[in-house]
């Protein structure tokens, strides 16, 4: 079976939930969304917004408090905000590339081994049993092996451990000066060797909130190397279906997950900061185009808040104080225009609420942005 472009893209938005917004739970929509990244405190925010009716803040507050959902550095090396109850499985399935990157140089360079991980991350865990503020961890770590080795050691353990971020205040359930919470259940990883039905079910649960993809998409989503993805989809078996790509590529998705037609509507939306739609792939022109990639990809990482119409990039948005501003790659139609001022005006009441000029530190970007876009308007 050959999936067309289109159909890629309208499956995407099906299974993140942007073809319409659903009745969902905050944690029955994380568990459809799969990841949301969250390394921006108000990006879940915007990025539930955008996909659950009746979606209040406070909903978000009281998962992240109940700890039904947590942030951790998982995929990508990054923070993200997913179930309670997918957490230990990503963290098992990603474990190859923390212990690669986050006892890597910087830790070695302190002096300390793999080996010294293992033996401080049980008594870390311990210490962090219940919250505990980025000073106190680094206090500790400081006391354990001294004020020469506390910085490449914090460096590398408040990643590598199982920590997840503790809420810590307003605006937003976690501020810019992090606390640390263990995770449950015990959990402690060791050495650099892939947990394969921990990749496994990761897969899975990719393929449900992005698929289809292939390899190198699932490789990229998760930064784990290609072969054991590959032996993975093989190990599988039945649970996947192959598929051909817009490009001949092979894909892979769950036999009866949703591909709507080529044709079906996909409202215009104002995307979160890092929105882990334009960020899942390697091929990201499912959704990016990929002349506008650099504009909204930034060398350094930032991913700007975008407008998404007709299931596309189509230009990034920023809040400021009389208003959401809006900025167009192309010209775009008037029903579109009042499409999005429609959801302009139900996130300003969000953002209102909490911090109306949310992402304002990264506001230098848009003087970099080329003379040629087609339209500014303040909706």
């Amino acid at each position: 079976m050959t999936i067309t472009a289109r159909e890629l893209n309208r499956a995407t938005l099906s299974r993140q939930l942007l073809l319409e917004r659903e009745p969902l739970t905050v944690p029955e929509g994380m568990r459809r969304v799969v990841a949301l990244q969250a390394q921006q405190p108000a990006s879940p925010y915007v990025a539930l917004w955008n996909r659950l009716t009746g979606f209040t803040a406070a909903d978000l507050d009281a998962a992240f408090t109940e700890r039904a959902l947590v942030k951790a550095t998982l995929m990508r090396i990054t923070l993200h905000a997913v179930h309670a109850e997918d957490y230990s499985v990503f963290r098992a399935a990603v474990q190859p590339t923390l212990y690669a990157s986050r006892l890597g140089f910087r830790f070695a360079a302190s002096g300390l081994s793999p080996a010294d991980a293992d033996e401080l991350v049980p008594e870390l865990l311990d210490f962090a049993a219940r919250p505990r503020t980025s000073a106190q961890m680094q206090a500790w770590v400081e006391e354990r092996l001294g004020a020469e080795k506390k910085e490449g050691a914090w460096w590398g353990l408040k990643a590598y451990a199982p920590l997840h971020h503790a809420p810590t205040e307003h605006p937003w359930s976690f501020g810019h000066r992090p606390s640390f919470v263990a995770a449950p259940h015990g959990f402690v990883p060791t050495g650099r060797a892939a947990d394969p039905q921990a990749l496994r079910s990761l897969i899975l649960r990719y393929l449900a909130g992005f698929g289809p993809a292939s390899v190198a998409d699932v490789a990229q989503f998760a930064m784990v190397q290609r072969a054991p993805v590959r032996a993975a989809f093989l190990a599988l078996g039945d649970s996947v279906e192959q598929l051909e790509g817009p490009d001949g590529d092979v894909l892979f998705d769950i036999p009866g997950a949703s591909r709507p037609p080529a044709e079906t509507p996909a409202p215009a939306r104002l995307m979160a900061m890092w929105d882990s739609v334009l960020l899942a792939y390697s091929d990201r022109g499912r959704v990016i185009p990929p002349a506008y990639r650099p504009w909204v990809i930034r060398r350094n990482g930032d991913v700007l808040p975008t407008l998404l119409v007709d299931g596309h990039v189509a230009g990034v948005w920023r809040p400021l104080d009389d208003g959401i501003e809006a900025t167009a790659f192309h010209p775009l139609s008037p029903a579109t225009w009042d499409q999005l001022a429609a959801e302009a005006k139900a996130l300003t009441a969000l953002l209102g609420e909490r911090e109306m000029t949310v992402y304002s530190r990264y506001h230098h970007w848009w003087a970099k942005l080329p003379e040629t876009t087609g339209e500014v308007r303040m909706l």
